[in-house]
């Protein structure tokens, strides 16, 4: 069975600065599945995150999200 994650996320609170990322990598088995993502404004900004994580939706959300206006 193949494991499939989305091509974009939003994090909740800025992540070096940047709150959309792309997927740049995943890997992994179980419980020790990852994904690596890349600033969509800086592709040099990058995060490798544990699935676990990502999949918090207090934490992160898939596919780009308006962002308040204030932000």
């Amino acid at each position: 069975m193949s494991w499939t994650v989305a091509k974009s996320w939003t994090s909740v609170t800025p992540q070096k600065g940047f709150r959309h990322f792309r997927l740049i990598l995943q890997g992994g088995k179980g419980q020790s599945r990852w994904v690596e993502l890349e600033a969509v404004l800086d592709a040099s900004v990058r995060l490798r995150i544990h699935w676990n994580e990502l999949k918090n939706q207090e934490l992160w959300t898939s596919g780009w999200q308006q962002l308040p206006p204030d932000e």
